[in-house]
């Protein structure tokens, strides 16, 4: 398959396509390099240095490339400043995900074309009455990162009628792993770590007890990988159904970077999410797909990678 990934140098991005390459499928790769890096980039894939709110830029890439499967990662994913700042948020969100649809409905999508996009579990749902919250749960979003992320569903939605492609939608939970920046503001595992191998103190919002929902990203590619030939207009969450607190993880990243310091406690921050956990038994039945990675264990993978490239 000829496969279109956005935000293809990025966290999770440069994973997913990765697995795509391994999987013999050819790959392209459009990525602004805001937050994602180039040395994540396959080099087994063509990269274009584009932005997805540059729509005459998008379509030069679709009109060359033409694929039948585009895998949607660009986002900002900055959910605390998206309250203060929430236009540049529904500027890439919403509107880039238009910009990367209506490309692909001229050069790409038809009957068979696919698009897999990343959105999230622990933004949409906010603080679920029951919980693990499943895709019946009513989104009630608490931040302009969760409503984008609703309105890119949305769009997304309208967009798959429009053009006849089939929408893979998957919520995900918080996702950790090798190449999640240690200096952003998403991605605690590796912020935690980072912080620690720096001699800093790493610092919770809110009492310790604020749970997420963490799959090792590796179990995440799983899932985009199986999205290319199963699911029909599916909405998917992606999460292991467990809660873990601040305080759990601040005690697994701090033994898997040697840390013997205490950690400092702040105000919580408004716009986070108390609770969360995200049931995927719909992702079990279609897609047979469970995560396997136990956190400890890839909470160590995190550590050993900020080690080695010096990124902390």
């Amino acid at each position: 398959m000829k496969i279109l990934v956005t935000g293809g140098a990025g966290f999770i991005g440069s994973h997913v396509v990765d697995a795509y390459i391994v999987a013999g499928h050819s790959v392209a790769v459009i990525d602004n390099l805001k937050t994602g890096f180039e040395r994540n980039v396959n080099p087994k894939a063509r990269f274009y240095k584009v932005d997805i709110t540059d729509a005459v830029a998008v379509n030069e890439v679709f009109k060359k490339e033409q694929p039948d499967v585009v895998n949607h990662h660009a986002a900002i994913a900055e959910v605390v400043k998206s309250i203060t700042e929430p236009l540049p948020t529904y500027t890439v969100n919403v509107l880039g995900t238009i910009n990367v649809l209506m490309a692909f409905g001229q050069y790409g999508a038809k009957t068979g074309a696919r698009f897999i996009f990343s959105s999230t579990g622990g933004a949409i749902y906010g603080n679920a009455k029951e919980l693990p919250a499943t895709e019946q749960t009513p989104a009630a979003p608490l931040t302009a990162y969760g409503m984008s992320k609703l309105l890119g569903e949305e769009v997304i939605t309208f967009y798959a009628h429009q053009f006849a492609f089939t929408p893979i939608i998957f919520r995900y939970p918080n996702v950790y792993g090798p190449r999640q920046n240690p200096k952003g503001e998403a991605g605690v595992v590796a912020i935690f770590v980072g912080a620690m191998l720096r001699g800093e103190t790493p610092t919770i919002f809110g009492d310790g007890k604020k749970t997420r929902d963490y799959v090792y990203v590796a179990d995440i590619t799983k899932a985009n990988v199986t999205a290319l030939t199963l699911g029909d207009h599916e909405i998917i969450n992606i999460g292991s159904g467990q809660e873990t607190s601040d305080d759990q993880i601040f005690e697994a990243t701090a033994a898997a970077a040697g840390f013997k310091g205490a950690v400092t406690y702040a105000p919580h921050r408004e716009g986070e999410v108390l609770r969360i956990s995200i049931a995927a038994p719909k992702a079990k039945k279609l897609f047979g797909w469970q995560p396997t990675m136990v956190l400890k264990d890839g909470v160590l993978e995190v550590a050993s990678q900020i080690r080695k490239t010096g990124n902390n």
